[in-house]
C-alpha cells in the first residue's frame, strides 16, 4: 500500500498533473463566463432580432403538465428543449473559438525561430583561382 501511495504522489506532484488541474479550474470559470455571455448578451440580441423569440423557450411538447384542482402541478411538462440545444451549441461555439485562439497564441509564442541563413562565402578572386590552379598542377607532378 505504500508503495501505491508513494507512486501516486510522484504521479501527482508531476508538472503536467497540476497544469492540467488548473487548466480544469479555469476552464470551469470560463465556461461560467460563456454561458452568460450566450444567456444574458448573444441570445437577447438575437431574441431581439428575431422579433422578440426566446431560443431558449423553444420545445416540442410530447405531454402537457397536468393539474390538480388547486393548481398544483401533479405530473410535469414533457418537452424536447430543441432552443435550449441551441444556446448550448453557441456556448460551445464560443468556448472552442476562444480555445483555438489560445492555443494558437501559445504555439505562437513556442515556435522555434526561423533558422537564420549564413551568406555564401565570397566566390574566390581572379589571383586565388589561378593559385589554386597552380597548386593542383603541382600535385599532379609530386
Amino acid at each position: 500500500m505504500k508503495k501505491f501511495m508513494d507512486e501516486f504522489k510522484a504521479f501527482a506532484m508531476r508538472g503536467n498533473v497540476l497544469d492540467m488541474a488548473v487548466g480544469v479550474v479555469i476552464g470551469g470559470a470560463f465556461g461560467k463566463i460563456s454561458t452568460s455571455l450566450v444567456n444574458d448578451i448573444i441570445m437577447p440580441v438575437i431574441s431581439l432580432a428575431t422579433g422578440g423569440i426566446d431560443f431558449s423557450a423553444w420545445k416540442i411538447v410530447l405531454a402537457q403538465a397536468v393539474l390538480d384542482a388547486e393548481g398544483a402541478v401533479v405530473t410535469p411538462e414533457l418537452a424536447i428543449n430543441y432552443g435550449n440545444l441551441i444556446c448550448v451549441i453557441l456556448d460551445f461555439i464560443i468556448i472552442a473559438f476562444a480555445i483555438f485562439c489560445v492555443v494558437k497564441g501559445i504555439n505562437k509564442l513556442h515556435r522555434a525561430p526561423e533558422p537564420v541563413e549564413e551568406p555564401a562565402p565570397p566566390e574566390p578572386s581572379a589571383e586565388e583561382k589561378l593559385l589554386a590552379e597552380i597548386r593542383d598542377l603541382l600535385k599532379e607532378k609530386s
